[in-house]
């Protein structure tokens, strides 16, 4: 398959094109050859591309990728020596940020709800891009401590922890990564925890004076399976040899 057709084939599955992002979506690095072994990871490092070429890629496919709005668009210093890499070894690179978050199969909110046994699954209303901020059910009410070790167990880190009173918990919303910001919206739909990547000052204190509970549990860890998912769903619709790889990270 080609880089243009992968393209296309992806662009359809996530639909980059219905939302605006801080970055490009989609084919960010066109080294123009045909794609048989594709690399999937969270962020388009210097680790990833050199464990890319160890693996023989043809392309990396990431949720984080270059290009962001507001840095520098010129191409020196760590930058230039990560795109340099990759032309260099003649391997494409794929990003997909939001529309990855948001998707409702194999997105980040999605994939990590279902990690921890969540049901009844779906978008809070009201906030753009839909499926940013999503909303699930636990199958019976459970305390935040029990909660709180079945994140650490799958995700297999310890995750901070803000208690926001004394109550079980029966709805979640999450926001993978840099979410924290979403929390306030998060209490007002109803939820009794917002689990996201990461935290703020500010968070600690809005979870207790708005009564909800609040688990920050890693930006890189709530954001490992929408690009493995999405991977595997690759590996199952073409004839293209996927391989997820995790570089440790423990922010």
């Amino acid at each position: 398959m080609q880089t243009q057709q992968l393209e296309h084939l992806i662009n359809s599955w996530l639909k980059p094109e219905l939302i605006t992002d801080y970055c490009p979506n989609g084919l960010q690095v066109d080294c123009n050859k045909p794609i048989n072994k594709v690399v999937t990871g969270v962020s388009a490092t210097q680790a990833l591309i050199d464990a890319a070429i160890e693996a023989n890629a043809d392309a990396i496919l990431v949720h984080h990728g270059y290009f962001w709005k507001n840095e520098t668009p010129t191409l020196v210093g760590m930058k230039y020596q990560r795109i340099q890499k990759l032309i260099k070894h003649n391997i494409s690179l794929f990003a997909y940020h939001l529309p990855l978050d948001v998707h409702p199969e194999v997105g980040n909110n999605v994939q990590l709800a279902q990690l921890f046994n969540l049901n009844s699954i779906s978008a809070i209303d009201g906030i753009k891009p839909q499926g940013v901020l999503m909303q699930a059910q636990t199958d019976k009410a459970i305390d935040l401590k029990t909660f709180a070790h079945v994140v650490e167990q799958s995700l297999q880190r310890k995750p901070l922890v803000v208690s926001g009173g004394d109550f079980l918990i029966n709805k979640v919303a999450i926001c993978t990564g840099g979410g924290q910001s979403f929390i306030e919206q998060a209490a007002n739909a109803g939820a009794d925890l917002f689990i996201t990547g990461e935290v703020s000052e500010q968070t600690v204190h809005i979870a207790a004076e708005m009564g909800i509970h609040f688990i920050a549990a890693g930006h890189h860890a709530t954001e490992r399976y929408g690009i493995k998912a999405l991977g595997e769903h690759l590996a199952q619709q073409t004839d293209i040899d996927v391989e997820f790889i995790d570089i440790y990270n423990p922010a």
